[in-house]
């Protein structure tokens, strides 16, 4: 989001909040760099998870290299299981490490310099994404990893995602972030109606989770939370598309969803 000064991938402070893999294209006077966001390796619980690790593993085989990017705090087991994955592709992996703002640096050394025993990786650049510090440096070592060729995408494109696949992860990152507990990970959003006029586009959106209590948390006391939900959402999508929203909220209980194959293809998690 930060390199591409557009938000298309969500953000929430839960783990694995990216299930699909998104592609973000940055233009360059000499270069055109495509990112894929993807979610994290691990170990799947269920049919969703697995979906996400078979995501991550395709895109880490399709691209020229990979970013590992992670928080200045030393690598734990599962960082160290990661790496080990990585180290079978063969790939040069640089290390970002996020939230240079927050730590001082003599805290910041011995991070890096774990990791670098760790793994031996093309290169580690510290950045702040959301200061947008160290950002021309991760592009400088990515262009140098990058094979010469034409452009794969034209140069007004920043990304292959439908405009209503983002408006679902917008919807999802904000009930995401409003929920606790087993909640976020149990919401998934699909978007239901699209309709589109000269002053407004109106949009109808469905959102599921697993159990009649989840539904009453997303809903709130007196339909707060969901209102809530709403709002934040519209806000982003209109920012997004650049025109007045009518944002329609759903929330429909589809027990055991993650588990359920049919259930996974008709949202897009093949």
């Amino acid at each position: 989001n930060a390199v591409l000064g557009q938000k298309l991938a969500i953000v929430t402070s839960r783990p694995q909040t990216t299930r699909n893999r998104i592609m973000g294209i940055k233009n360059l006077p000499r270069a055109q760099v495509v990112f894929l966001d993807t979610p994290g390796i691990h170990k799947p619980l269920h049919g969703l998870g697995s979906h996400m690790v078979k995501e991550a593993r395709q895109a880490i085989h399709d691209v020229d290299a990979v970013l590992y990017m992670v928080e200045p705090k030393p690598p734990g087991g599962e960082d160290l299981s990661i790496l080990r994955t990585l180290e079978q592709e063969k790939k040069p992996v640089v290390l970002i490490v996020n939230k240079l703002d927050t730590v001082k640096k003599p805290e910041l050394l011995p991070v890096m310099q774990a990791y670098g025993e760790a793994f031996d990786f093309h290169d580690i650049v510290p950045v702040s994404a959301r200061k947008k510090d160290g950002l021309e440096a991760v592009l400088e070592v990515i262009l140098g990893l990058l094979p010469e060729g034409p452009r794969m995408f034209p140069e007004d494109m920043i990304t292959d995602s439908a405009e209503r696949f983002i408006v679902a992860e917008i919807v999802r990152e904000k009930a995401m972030a409003a929920t606790s507990k087993e909640v976020p990970h149990a919401v998934a959003v699909e978007v239901k109606k699209w309709e589109e006029n000269k002053k407004l586009i109106r949009i109808s959106v469905d959102i599921y989770v697993e159990k009649d209590g989840q539904k009453g948390i997303i809903i709130g006391k007196r339909g707060l939370m969901l209102k809530e939900i709403g709002s934040l959402a519209r806000r982003d999508i209109e920012r997004m598309l650049g025109t007045e929203v009518f944002l329609e909220l759903f929330v429909k209980v589809v027990p055991d969803w993650r588990r359920k194959k049919s259930v996974l293809t008709d949202l897009g998690y093949r």
